[in-house]
């Protein structure tokens, strides 16, 4: 078992990542009803910076490179772009049981940019991980109403504002991850998480100039918001490591997002006392199947 993670720490990172994710999915619930998208980056940014410390040391001046950095900027800029656009979503009408499925399916524009931009190949086996992880992750959306009443779903599609502003999460988080693989092209993991710390910072600083954060929130919230930026920042870093890894953007982008619920789940069902249903158990064995699935690598002649 061992020699078959150490031939795969793509994998292994990108399970940190689905793990950090979890946990940061769990506190963030806490908070995310009490401020806006913009104090809620805010305090992200505030989390990610006591990260700094964990990875500065590595980062030496010779293995700077513009290209990588600017591409890590972009990434962030993507990345902060989606997570606004689903605020948008749900404040121009849209329903959680329609936003969160839609947006949950951004790994298909990754695959989409990974085989048609980057020319990756896969093990035919990694193309029917896919087929399972994706299913995997509406289940674990935490809307079973897709499954519960189909009618509802579909009914409320269309092109109304909340759904153009959902697919531009789903595209823009898709894209997001793309340009992780690419920024670790040019320069190291550690590299090219600062340089996502970066556009962090100076579209919170952008944010606050405009007004766009309102400061009336509670200690409380400010700790709780600070800790999960913290864990999203180490997510993104360790998915940053697994593209470091030689991990392919159609396959970490995937495995991370089925996981994320899973531990997700199990983090709440331990610490909030929540249950499971018949699809969320389905959901789980996808998810894991499906990340088997994708772990397969081509033998090199």
């Amino acid at each position: 078992m061992m020699k078959y993670f150490q031939e795969r720490m793509w994998l292994v990172f990108a399970i940190l990542a689905a793990l950090c994710w979890g946990v940061w999915g769990i506190l963030a619930k806490f908070i995310s009803s009490d401020i806006s998208p913009y104090a809620n980056h805010l305090l992200f940014t505030i989390g990610m910076l006591f990260t700094i410390p964990f990875v500065i040391k590595k980062c030496k001046w010779s293995e700077a490179n513009t290209k990588g950095i600017i591409w890590g900027i972009v990434a962030g800029i993507l990345a902060i772009i989606g997570n606004v656009a689903v605020y948008k979503s749900f404040a121009t009408g849209g329903l959680a049981a329609v936003v969160i499925p839609v947006t949950n399916l951004y790994p298909l524009v990754t695959i989409g940019v990974a085989m048609l931009v980057l020319k990756e190949k896969m093990h035919w086996l990694n193309g029917v991980g896919i087929v399972v992880v994706i299913p995997a992750i509406i289940m674990l959306s935490g809307q079973s109403e897709i499954f519960d009443n189909p009618s509802l779903f579909f009914t409320n599609l269309g092109l109304k504002l909340w759904l153009i502003f959902a697919l531009v999460a789903l595209v823009f988080w898709g894209l997001f991850s793309a340009a992780q693989k690419v920024t670790t092209n040019y320069i190291s993991a550690e590299w090219s998480y600062l340089s996502f710390i970066g556009s962090s910072v100076l579209i919170s600083i952008g944010f606050m100039v405009f007004g766009f954060i309102d400061f009336k929130f509670s200690t409380q919230t400010l700790w709780v918001g600070s800790l999960a930026g913290m864990l999203n920042g180490l997510g993104v870093l360790a998915s940053f490591a697994a593209y470091s890894a030689q991990g392919k953007a159609s396959k970490v982008t995937t495995v991370a997002g089925a996981l994320q619920p899973v531990f997700t789940i199990f983090l709440a069902i331990t610490f909030l006392g929540e249950r499971l249903g018949w699809i969320e158990f389905v959901g789980i064995g996808l998810a894991i199947i499906g990340s088997l699935l994708l772990s397969v690598e081509k033998k090199t002649k």
